[in-house]
């Protein structure tokens, strides 16, 4: 899968089709909300699996039931890219909301 540096128009775009992200500091960023410490761990897990197979993966923190998420491309920059648009797609998959 190609790396593409996305233009405002694309991000934006992208924006659109994923509910609760926002550009914060240059990066793709969510707040992910589960019921439980164990629900939200089981989901960083998850997405962990599908970030290695991407070979693109997550900064992140974990704050009890909360995973706050920010996506960048570090090799191009930290610019935001279509790997990420792709892999916030997959974290609204496997948490339910995509």
């Amino acid at each position: 899968m190609a790396r593409n540096k996305l233009t405002q128009e694309q991000i934006q775009t992208a924006l659109d089709e994923l509910p609760g992200w926002e550009v914060k500091e240059g990066k793709l960023h969510k707040t992910f909300k589960f019921e439980t410490f164990a629900q939200a761990i089981g989901w960083m897990v998850s997405v962990a699996i599908h970030a290695d197979k991407m070979d693109h993966h997550p900064d992140w923190a974990n704050a009890y039931n909360r995973v706050m998420v920010d996506l960048s491309t570090h090799d191009m920059d930290d610019a935001i890219s279509s790997f990420d648009v792709n892999l916030a797609r997959q974290m609204e998959k496997l948490a339910g909301q995509g």
